[in-house]
């Protein structure tokens, strides 16, 4: 089969520190070994559906997930089967076609805009023989995997649609209201639509008391942290965070509060930014637009249309009213 070519560019030097840093977690970084991941270390970006590896094809390198989301799967018989899913922070590569020596059995694509960091085979089996941390540290890496390939594997054989759904959720916290339900559904070997029908019976109302409990967390956390300022902020990242699962920190938004995610992080947005208006001198340093890319809006347009949805007037009539007020 003929290899399509991956594009990489130079990967940031942050990036590497995060992921040398999660290695180093494992077992302590030789300094000589740092520098080489920083010299050699290629950064590669995908889009949705964009392979990383092609089944039948060699894998020369070793991946890690920065941001994103990837699966790999199989075809037999004309039928997509998922082996696994890997979201950022994981290290993937082709396990049957590992250091380019066979032909992998299995695809790698992405299922969300993805950003990989890559090692190419030749060079770890070169670093392999001179640095024992990253022999440790590799293996880790591989029993971990093999440990969660067992157990999804036992669960799948043995246990009915429902179990396979509870597990899913609590093994990978957020990934069901997040990545595409016909990928989790060949994950765990069932139809979609079984699957659609499993999550819409999970998701019953919760009592009030455990609502509340998840409410006062969240308020808490919003405002200890201002974690609302972060653009990129998605809501399995913020259940993830205060410790419950995403759909209930979506039932909760969505029942309890009526609001949409979006909605809810701009009101905090908003609040933010008239408190920065208050302060004696603000607008002589900063102009409002450049004051509510601090508060966490993404664009200026964003910005005027979710002003106008909560306050009911536009943000340069909400300035006038505040001049007249001093």
């Amino acid at each position: 089969m003929n290899e399509t070519p991956l594009h990489f560019t130079e990967a940031n030097p942050e990036d590497i520190a995060h992921t040398i840093g999660l290695l180093a977690m494992v077992h302590p970084i030789d300094a000589e070994l740092q520098a080489e991941f920083y010299k050699n270390t290629k950064a590669l970006q995908l889009e949705k559906g964009q392979h990383l590896v092609q089944q039948g094809q060699l894998c020369h390198h070793m991946f890690f997930i920065r941001k994103g989301a990837v699966a790999a799967y199989s075809l037999h018989k004309h039928k997509k089967i998922t082996t696994y899913i890997s979201v950022e922070n994981e290290f993937v590569s082709s396990l049957s076609g590992l250091y380019g020596q066979e032909p992998s059995k299995e695809a790698i694509v992405a299922i969300e805009p993805t950003h990989v960091l890559a090692v190419h085979t030749d060079l770890l089996q070169d670093l392999y023989k001179r640095f024992f941390d990253l022999n440790y540290v590799i293996r880790q890496v591989y029993e971990n995997y093999y440990r969660e390939a067992q157990e999804r594997s036992h669960v799948v054989r043995i246990g009915n649609a429902e179990e396979r759904y509870q597990y899913f959720i609590k093994s990978k916290p957020g990934y069901i209201d997040r990545l595409p339900l016909d990928i989790i559904a060949s994950f765990l070997d069932m139809k979609p639509e079984t699957l659609s029908r499993i999550k819409k019976q999970s998701n019953l109302p919760m009592q009030v008391q455990e609502a509340e409990g998840i409410l006062e967390k969240l308020e808490q956390f919003m405002m200890e942290t201002e974690c609302f300022r972060d653009k990129t902020l998605k809501v399995q990242d913020l259940a993830t965070r205060i410790g419950v699962p995403t759909y209930k920190l979506s039932m909760v938004l969505n029942m309890y509060l009526k609001k949409s995610f979006k909605d809810f992080l701009n009101h905090y947005r908003i609040t933010y930014l008239k408190t920065q208006l208050e302060k004696e001198g603000s607008l002589q340093s900063f102009t409002i637009e450049a004051l509510a890319r601090q508060a966490g809006f993404a664009s200026r347009s964003g910005f005027y249309k979710a002003f106008k949805k909560i306050e009911g007037i536009n943000p340069k009539e909400y300035l006038v009213s505040v001049k007249d007020s001093i």
